[in-house]
C-alpha cells in the first residue's frame, strides 16, 4: 500500500466502517433512553435504510459539482457528524430524523468512496477492492468492540458517540486529503439528478444481489440456524456466526492476491462453487460443527463478490459514479429484504430448505458471474470522476479476465 491514493482511500473504508459500527452498539441505550417497545424501533431503525436508498442515486451528481475529493471528505464528515445525532434525540420524531440524516450521509458517501476506490485501482492497474472492504469490516468491528466496551461500563451513549464523532470526523478530513481530486472536463455533461441503472448495470448488480442475498441470510440466520437446527447452544450459536465473519473478512483482505492470479470471473465462479457447497452442507447439517464448517464456505465464498462487482459497475458505467449508484441501489435493497426472506420461507418450510434456496441462489451468481468480465479502459468525464487536476488522466490499465 505504497501509492498516496491507495493509503488514503483504504483509510476512508475503514473510518466509514467505524462509525457504522459505533452506533449498532449503543442501539440499546437509545431504545432505553426514550422508552421504545421493540416493535417501533424496528420501524425507526427503517429510516437509515430510507435515507441511502434516496440519497444513493444522486451521490454521482454531487460529485460531479464538487469533484470527487471533496464529496467523499464532506460526506465522510456529514456521517461523522451524523454518528452523534440519535443520541440526542429527545423522543421518537427527532430520532427518526436524525437516522434519516444519518442513512443518507452513509449511502452517498458508499457510492462516491466506491466510486473513488474504482479509479485508484484503475490507476494502480491492480485490484485493491476486495481488500478495501475488508479494511470497512475492521473499521467496523473496530468501532463495535470500542462501543462495546463503552457499554459494560456504563459510559453514556450521548457522550460515546459525540465523542467518537469528533475523532471519526478529524480522522475522516485528515485521510480524504491524499484522495486524487478527480473533476469533470470542460463542458462535460453532468449526470441525471437521479442515476437510473442501465442494462449492463442491472445484470451486474444481479450478481451483486446473490452475493448480498447469501450473506446478509447467512450472517442473519447463522446463530439461529446453528441453535435451532442441530441444538448448539447458544454460545455456538454465537461461535458460528463469529466464525462466519472472520472467514469473510480474512478472505476479503486476501482476495485482491487472488482475484490478480485468477481474475475476476474466475474468482467469483470459484467462490460461487464454495459457497453453493457450504450452503448444501448447511442444509444438510445434523450437528453443530457440520454447520460452522458450511457458514464458513460459504463466508469464503461470497467474499470477494460484491467488491469485484462495484469495480465492474464502475468501469461500466458513465462514470464510475453512476455505475457503483446503480449497483449500489439494487444490493442494498436486495441486503434490507434477503434476512426477512430467509425467515419467512424458514417458517413456511424450514431452516434448511430456506439455505438449500440459497445454494441455487450462489449457483445463479456463479453462472452470471461473465458480466464481471473487464472493459477495455477508458478514461471518464462527468461525475466529478472524470479528470484529474493536475495529475493527468486515469491510467489505461486493465484487469485479467
Amino acid at each position: 500500500m505504497r501509492h498516496p491514493h491507495h493509503r488514503a482511500i483504504a483509510g476512508v473504508f475503514a473510518v466509514h466502517g467505524a462509525v457504522g459500527g459505533s452506533l449498532a452498539t449503543r442501539m440499546p441505550w437509545i431504545q432505553d433512553h426514550l422508552g421504545l417497545d421493540p416493535g417501533v424501533l424496528g420501524l425507526a431503525l427503517l429510516c437509515p435504510s430510507l435515507g441511502a436508498f434516496v440519497a444513493m442515486p444522486m451521490a454521482g451528481r454531487l460529485a460531479h459539482r464538487f469533484g470527487g475529493r471533496a464529496a467523499t471528505r464532506t460526506l465522510l464528515a456529514l456521517w461523522g457528524i451524523a454518528l452523534a445525532l440519535p443520541a440526542l434525540a429527545p423522543g421518537l420524531p427527532w430520532l427518526c430524523a436524525a437516522l434519516l440524516v444519518y442513512g443518507a450521509a452513509a449511502g452517498a458517501c458508499d457510492v462516491v468512496m466506491n466510486a473513488q476506490g474504482v479509479v485508484v485501482e484503475r490507476r494502480l492497474g491492480r485490484s485493491i477492492m476486495s481488500s478495501l472492504h475488508g479494511l470497512w469490516s475492521v473499521g467496523n468491528f473496530a468501532g463495535a468492540g470500542a462501543g462495546a466496551a463503552m457499554a459494560a461500563v456504563a459510559v453514556d451513549a450521548r457522550a460515546h458517540l459525540a465523542l467518537m464523532a469528533a475523532v471519526l470526523l478529524l480522522a475522516g478530513l485528515a485521510v480524504t486529503r491524499g484522495l486524487p481530486d478527480l473533476r469533470p472536463g470542460p463542458g462535460e455533461q453532468a449526470p441525471p439528478r437521479f442515476a437510473v441503472p442501465s442494462r449492463a448495470i442491472l445484470a451486474i448488480g444481479l450478481v451483486g444481489l446473490c452475493a448480498t442475498v447469501t450473506e446478509l441470510s447467512g450472517a442473519q440466520w447463522a446463530a439461529v440456524y446453528t441453535v435451532e437446527v442441530t441444538g448448539a447452544g447458544e454460545g455456538l450459536g454465537a461461535v458460528t456466526y463469529a466464525i462466519f465473519a472472520a472467514f469473510m473478512v480474512v478472505t476479503r483482505l486476501c482476495g485482491d492476491a487472488i482475484v490478480r492470479r485468477l481474475g475476476p470471473v474466475t474468482a467469483v465462479r470459484g467462490g460461487a462453487v464454495l459457497a453453493t457447497a457450504g450452503a448444501v452442507v448447511v442444509a444438510t447439517a445434523q450437528v453443530p460443527v457440520a454447520a460452522i464448517a458450511g457458514f464458513a464456505l460459504v463466508g469464503v465464498g461470497v467474499a470477494v463478490t460484491v467488491p469485484l462487482v462495484f469495480a465492474a459497475a464502475g468501469n461500466a458505467g458513465p462514470t464510475p459514479g453512476q455505475g457503483v449508484a446503480g449497483v449500489a441501489t439494487i444490493t442494498y435493497l436486495s441486503g434490507l429484504a434477503a434476512p426477512a426472506v430467509t425467515g419467512w420461507v424458514a417458517g413456511a418450510t424450514s431452516f434448511p430448505v430456506a439455505f438449500g434456496l440459497l445454494a441455487c441462489v450462489t449457483a445463479v451468481m456463479g453462472g452470471c458471474a461473465g458480466v464481471l468480465r473487464p472493459r477495455r479502459a477508458r478514461t471518464w468525464a462527468g461525475a466529478g470522476l472524470g479528470t484529474q487536476t493536475g495529475a493527468g488522466e486515469v491510467g489505461q490499465s486493465r484487469q485479467p479476465s
